[in-house]
């Protein structure tokens, strides 16, 4: 691939037109990532990184090619794990029918009603709530539809409708279906790229099984596949865990979440699985037929991840230069750039333009023929620092500068984007034939450091508190607080009113008190608890840990 190739009209326009057509502009960001800025920087980065163009209407956004790039890598990924778990693809309308919606509300406030009664000061989200965000279609042109029907916010009542007619035997379990598409959900709250739009592009999986226990199984192998997409893909360390009561889905047991962390730190919610039980398939009367002959209904799960992935990686990995891209995602992997460089023999020091440039093409070459995406910047009106910036902006792992120098010896230069400038190993002299074994040593190296240096990060801005004096000391040093929790509704309403400061739980991650066990579930994060740990709150017995933070 070579960027500027089959452009000569714009290579050879003048100077005028090419900066109108945003040739020479450099780009940098206007906003450093710090706390105080980091919202504006974050949109700032996606903007100027290629990741996304805003659209006309609020809340929409273009995902440009670059972007679209990397939730292809997300896709294949996952599509992979996905036939690996027995799951097949579909494609559903992206209507829905006003009574197929509304059974979703009784599902909603049935499980509301149960919980109620099961214990009064439980919480689930009022079904109205859910409401707010369906955008309906009302007209035909200018002619008003007889029945309006709602743009999808998610799928439930458009598949389990389908669910109930392909249901009827213990045969026809487990049916396990995904579908990628998009979703709109009319947010009223200040739009941010990937993180809170009207419309995004997600897969969804829904799954009916004939046993309780099967289903549990599934909800544990999805959430270890989300963990690999943001580890072994995006570099993003995640912590697995439960949301609340208050969180969870309504209609569901129990919602399940992997939970990234960006600058401040702020915890992010970067994939979910929800345990459906039985609510959907009583409304949508999905049975079957056991082998005994006798009518069950099925237990269900759904799950979803979204483009809000690549927003997340953005956050963690981007600098004040721009993106920073894992290799494994980067629809570049190597740029190579011809840059200037005087060779140290007469009959080379006039060597033209075209030499060094077949010389960055036969370098690039070299490395598609080993499996590494690259590509060549032939762009002649943009000097070698400006396509330097432009590249770094979009987070392209490495670069690779050539001079007529570096041709004269059979040597390059090869930059990696994740460290800064003038640091140990930003930069390396490598001879050619060593440039392809090199590369992909530096690629992985790139992969792992990504990771790693997250990870610190992260568990440098947690701590562990076991009562609530320590809570307030860490929460004062704007930590995330690791703590044992009554699970209790109440106790988390009044973690909050106290400390008035966004203070949510992200997470709770069970426990059994009889093993004394271990919690190890956040790295270098590890304590001892006895059966008599209590609560840091309540002072109750203590059932699970709550990670405690601030939300994005």
């Amino acid at each position: 691939m070579e960027v500027g190739e089959g452009s000569a009209a714009a290579a050879a326009a003048p100077r005028s037109v090419a900066a109108a057509r945003g040739y020479r502009t450099r780009r940098e960001l206007k906003f450093k990532k710090n706390e105080e800025d980091f919202e504006e920087w974050y949109e700032d980065v996606v903007v100027k990184g290629e990741l996304i163009e805003y659209y006309q209407v609020s809340g929409c956004y273009i995902l440009r090619p670059w972007c679209y790039s990397i939730w292809e890598s997300i896709k294949s990924f996952l599509d992979a794990e996905m036939r690996c778990m027995g799951v097949e693809n579909v494609y559903f309308p992206l209507f829905v029918p006003e009574k197929l919606l509304s059974k979703k509300k009784d599902v909603e406030e049935e499980e509301g009603e149960e919980e109620e009664a099961k214990e009064p000061r439980k919480f689930a989200a009022p079904p109205e709530d859910q409401e707010k965000v369906v955008a309906w279609v009302t007209k035909s042109g200018s002619v008003e539809l007889d029945v309006p029907v709602a743009i999808r916010p998610s799928s439930e009542t458009i598949m389990y409708h389908s669910f109930a007619k392909w249901i009827q035997s213990h045969r026809d379990l487990p049916l396990k279906l995904n579908q990628w598409c998009n979703v709109v959900r009319w947010e009223s709250k200040d739009p941010t790229p990937f993180i809170r739009s009207k419309e995004f592009l997600w897969q969804e999986g829904h799954t009916a099984f004939g046993i309780k226990e099967e289903a549990d199984a599934e909800v544990q192998e999805v959430l270890e596949v989300y963990c690999r997409v943001y580890e072994e893909l995006l570099a993003v360390p995640v912590i697995q865990g439960v949301k609340s009561e208050r969180e969870k889905f309504p209609g569901s047991l129990s919602t399940a979440t992997v939970e990234a962390f960006v600058q401040g730190p702020r915890g992010i919610q970067g994939a979910t699985v929800r345990s459906l039980g039985q609510h959907f398939s009583k409304a949508f009367n999905i049975t079957f037929e056991d082998e005994a002959g006798a009518k069950k209904r099925v237990w269900q799960n759904s799950w979803e991840l979204s483009t809000r992935a690549i927003g997340i990686m953005a956050m963690v990995h981007g600098d004040d230069r721009g993106l920073v891209l894992p290799p494994r995602v980067a629809p570049i992997q190597v740029i190579v750039i011809p840059t200037s460089g005087a060779s140290s023999s007469s009959e080379t020091t006039n060597a033209d333009a075209a030499d060094l440039s077949q010389e960055c093409k036969s370098v690039a070459h070299l490395l598609q023929e080993g499996g590494i995406r690259s590509a060549t910047d032939s762009r002649e009106d943009c000097t070698p620092g400006w396509k330097n910036a432009y590249w770094e902006m979009k987070g392209v792992p490495l670069r690779i500068e050539i001079s007529a120098r570096d041709m004269e010896n059979r040597q390059v230069t090869v930059a990696r984007r994740d460290l800064a400038e003038g640091a140990n190993g930003h930069t390396t002299v490598v001879p050619k034939h060593e440039l392809l074994e090199t590369v992909r040593e530096l690629l992985d190296r790139i992969q792992r450091c990504l990771l790693e240096s997250a990870r610190q990060q992260r568990d440098a801005a947690m701590a562990v508190a076991l009562n609530w004096q320590d809570f307030k000391t860490v929460w004062q040093r704007k930590k995330m607080v690791l703590a044992p929790w009554c699970d209790e509704v109440e106790a988390e309403k009044q973690v909050e009113e106290k400390l008035r400061r966004r203070c949510k739980l992200m997470l709770r991650m069970p426990y059994e008190l009889d093993n004394n066990t271990h919690l190890s579930l956040i790295t270098r994060m590890i304590t001892t608890l006895s059966a008599d740990t209590k609560c840091f709150v309540t002072g109750k017995p203590a059932k699970s840990w709550g990670l405690w933070g601030r939300s994005f």
